[in-house]
């Protein structure tokens, strides 16, 4: 078990979360399920955001002690596209 440590919300209604295990999950809170799940980062998700398109996601990887001691990976933030299937909210019909 790991704890959450950021939440960032789509412009179309669904969420991300980044936790101490460096996964970030993306979320559709209506319907309760979770939409897509990215491949870890080398360290704890400290901080999430989508830009104003929901476009892109900022993700910034920093250790948190949840590794216990061992050597930590240099504080990083990464930036990815977003692909519509993976934050489009489950019955969400989109116009063509």
């Amino acid at each position: 078990m790991y704890p959450v440590h950021a939440v960032a919300f789509h412009p179309w209604g669904t969420f991300a979360t980044g936790g101490g295990d460096g996964l970030v999950n993306v979320w559709d809170g209506a319907h309760k399920k979770r939409l897509y799940q990215y491949p870890a980062y080398p360290a704890a998700v400290a901080a999430l955001a989508f830009s104003a398109e929901g476009d892109k996601l900022a993700v910034a990887a920093s250790d948190a002690g949840e590794g216990g001691e061992r050597a930590a990976p240099p504080d990083a933030i990464y930036v990815r596209t977003v692909n519509a299937q993976e934050v489009t909210p489950k019955n969400h019909q989109r116009a063509a």
